[in-house]
């Protein structure tokens, strides 16, 4: 196959990701409870696997939770998902989740996360879109029975919990965060 027409193909599928996950608007006018209700669900199913997150909620000054993300790649990836930002007990805005990377992988799978922002610092980096990493190096994978010593970096911490699929990669990217305020 032409190196050429691999390049391409790649830059284009990749710019296709960025701007599909850009693209998409929130749901606040007609507010989604569903999100709500899944959001607090996977967050306490998380918990329950991993205690100590319970104090990382209780302590955090805000957190953003995402119970479904899709991710797929073949050579380029992409992942994506909405969900939920608190600043302490109370929703603050919605958010987009998007993903894109470029390396060795092959399959899809489904995951949750939740970023603790250890303090207003930290949360108002995430809010004003200046908060990106690289989630393949910067996250906790939630496993029953885990038990790790956990810690903010940067002022953020973030968990990950696979819910299915197969996976390979051996990749670069990196994630976006919308902050959608509710209104």
């Amino acid at each position: 196959m032409n190196t050429n027409y691999l390049k391409k193909t790649s830059f284009l599928l990749l710019l296709m990701g960025f701007a599909f996950s850009f693209s998409s608007n929130a749901q606040i006018a007609g507010w989604n409870v569903d999100l709500e209700k899944d959001s607090n669900e996977k967050l306490a199913e998380m918990i329950q696997k991993v205690g100590k997150l319970q104090t990382f909620k209780d302590k955090s000054y805000g957190y953003a939770i995402y119970p479904k993300i899709t991710k797929a790649g073949l050579v380029i990836g992409g992942a994506g998902g909405k969900g939920l930002v608190y600043k302490g007990k109370q929703i603050v805005a919605s958010s987009k989740l998007g993903q894109a990377s470029f390396g060795l992988q092959a399959g899809g799978q489904q995951y949750a996360e939740v970023i603790f922002f250890e303090n207003q610092e930290a949360f108002d980096r995430f809010k004003s879109g200046k908060l990106k990493f690289n989630a393949q190096a910067s996250a906790t994978a939630i496993t029953a029975g885990a038990s790790a010593d956990f810690s903010y970096q940067g002022g953020v911490a973030v968990f990950t919990m696979v819910e299915g699929g197969l996976m390979a990669e051996a990749s670069v990217g990196g994630q976006h965060f919308s902050f959608d305020p509710v209104q």
